[in-house]
């Protein structure tokens, strides 16, 4: 492998949101979801940037069962929603996200990547990306279930933030 430009490492390093994990390898630290950034050298000083985003499927974020129709019609929704992606970067990117589903965890697992000779709007792309799919899921959550981690500590700081009641509307 080719040795990544100290441009992208410092590019990295100044945004607030990354931790490195290993070199080349960029772990979010601001989201409730695991998500990733791989960069890598690409042709012409452009510098590729492999972006994975994990998240739960419903079922592994409610107390109760969901039923199979309710977690299949949810994950079929929110996969338009993440392909639908768009108007989210500073660059001009073609989004070509791809979502793979672990029917045992339900783990849901989005991947994308981009290419750019700036790298500090790579990074700054990256973040998008990953802030999208988790805001993408945010927006999908499903009223009347009772929510485990990570779904029901965003609930709570949104509540929070709205000055609502936690025990009401």
């Amino acid at each position: 492998m080719t040795e990544l430009p100290d441009r992208v490492t410092r590019a990295f390093r100044d945004d607030s949101v990354f931790e490195q994990v290993e070199p080349g390898k960029y772990q979010s630290t601001t989201t409730a979801f695991e998500g990733s950034v791989e960069a890598t050298p690409a042709e012409e000083g452009r510098i590729r940037f492999d972006i994975t985003v994990r998240v739960p499927g419903l079922n592994a974020v409610t107390e109760d069962e969901v039923a199979p129709v309710v977690t299949d019609d949810w994950y079929r929704t929110f996969r338009l929603r993440v392909e639908d992606v768009g108007g989210i970067a500073r660059g001009d990117h073609d989004w070509q996200p791809h979502l793979s589903r672990d029917d045992d965890s339900g783990e849901i697992r989005i991947e994308t990547d981009l290419t750019e000779i700036a790298e500090r709007r790579g990074v700054a792309d990256a973040r998008a990306f990953i802030d999208f799919v988790e805001g993408t899921y945010v927006q999908g959550i499903i009223p009347g279930y009772e929510y485990t981690e990570p779904v029901s500590e965003i609930l709570s700081k949104a509540r929070q933030q709205g000055g609502s009641n936690p025990g009401g509307p």
